[in-house]
């Protein structure tokens, strides 16, 4: 297979094809008589793993761990449960974060809602930003 023809059966672009072989997640083989990367079947395999993969948050660098692990010929399962229930906590902890954040943005728009408008005198920019200095910023 060449790379349009791996990315039209995987649903990708020849761009994320030739993107996943250079940095490795792809190791298509060479065709002898013109050089030409060759795709086989497991290659569509495991371009619609990483696929999977990536729905799920993995990150590239990750998927490639993963890929890695399989390849020594061991589970790579234990790793990826390890590798999603740290990013579930890590997605938990974000979460809270901008729970955060669009609680201090709405008080913030709340409290902005009655004052005038300014302009920058040489001493504020935005006398609606700088009011906010301390107040609920951790």
């Amino acid at each position: 297979m060449k790379v349009i023809d791996l990315a039209r059966r995987a649903g990708e672009t020849p761009e994320v094809v030739r993107y996943y072989t250079r940095i490795g997640l792809l190791n298509p083989a060479r065709n002898p008589g013109n050089g030409y990367k060759r795709f086989v079947d497991a290659d569509l395999v495991r371009l619609r793993f990483i696929r999977q993969a990536k729905a799920l948050g993995f990150t590239l660098a990750e998927i490639a761990e993963i890929l890695d692990h399989a390849r020594g010929g061991g589970s790579p399962c234990p790793k990826v449960r390890e590798i999603i229930e740290r990013r579930i906590e890590e997605n938990r902890h974000r979460l809270e974060e901008l729970t955060r954040l669009q609680q201090r943005m709405e008080s913030a728009l709340e409290r902005w809602r009655g004052l005038p408008d300014g302009v920058p005198d040489g001493h504020t920019v935005c006398h609606l930003i700088e009011s906010e200095e301390g107040m609920g910023t951790h």
